[in-house]
């Protein structure tokens, strides 16, 4: 796609596609996470996009500058989707669970478009809100902005990894899920305990606890870390 992007006060086409509906950054949007949903990656493409929307593939370049515009579009869609509804209670820990716990669900739910764009900094308005929400239920807990702004990093990051993680394994095609889930059962589960004592030892704790993604068990490690931080804080400042 070329750097052609029509400026927004006309960008809004005015007649209806062949389909009988009028193009917007929102329904483009939409349609692409349809394609990438039922097509996979290479379906994010000009032209299938034009095709899906009823239009001439340039109207695409109305709304969007490139691929990449594009792409940093649906990401931010995916975080946008994250937040709507959510509402912060003053629980800091409660608080961080849920957001971290959306963003990861809001990626499975779009496992595609999650391999594609959870690696991505949009800078986009459902971005942005986030971010401000994150750091505010952070410095609202009492810590100081160099440490909020650290555990914000880590919580995205640990939630965008396992979402990308979680959602490439989502991805796969029907025998290559099952045959990881398998390998559990014809490998792990036949090494000896005289060469992998604890693998043995372990196999059946093991062997169910990786179906489940170590998301949620993990999410609660951290956030285990940034509450003892957090009292390690109050102490220090304790007269």
């Amino acid at each position: 796609m070329a750097e052609r992007v029509v400026p927004e006060d006309r960008r809004r086409r005015r007649r209806p596609t062949k389909q009988g509906v009028v193009l917007s950054e929102r329904l483009i949007v939409e349609t692409a996470l349809r394609l990438v949903a039922g097509h996979g990656a290479d379906a994010l493409s000009v032209r299938r996009l034009g095709a899906a929307l009823g239009a001439d593939p340039s109207a695409v370049y109305r709304y969007f500058r490139n691929a990449d515009d594009l792409l940093l579009a649906l990401a931010d869609e995916m975080v946008g989707r994250a937040q709507a509804g959510w509402r912060a209670t003053g629980d800091w820990r409660a608080d961080l669970r849920e957001i971290a716990r959306r963003i990861h669900a809001a990626y499975l739910a779009h496992p595609q478009v999650a391999a594609l764009a959870a690696h991505r900094t949009t800078g986009r308005a459902h971005e942005t809100r986030a971010v401000e929400a994150i750091l505010g239920v952070l410095r609202g807990a009492g810590f100081p902005d160099r440490e909020a702004v650290r555990i914000y990093h880590a919580l995205a990051d640990q939630a965008l990894a396992f979402a990308a993680l979680d959602a490439a394994a989502l991805a796969l095609p029907e025998p290559a899920r099952e045959h990881d889930e398998r390998v559990w059962h014809a490998a792990y589960g036949r090494l000896p305990a005289a060469t992998h004592p604890n693998v043995a030892a372990t196999y059946p704790l093991l062997a169910a606890d990786m179906r489940d993604s170590g998301h949620p068990f993990a999410l609660e490690l951290l956030l285990d870390a940034v509450g003892a931080r957090l009292a390690s804080y109050g102490r220090r400042q304790a007269p």
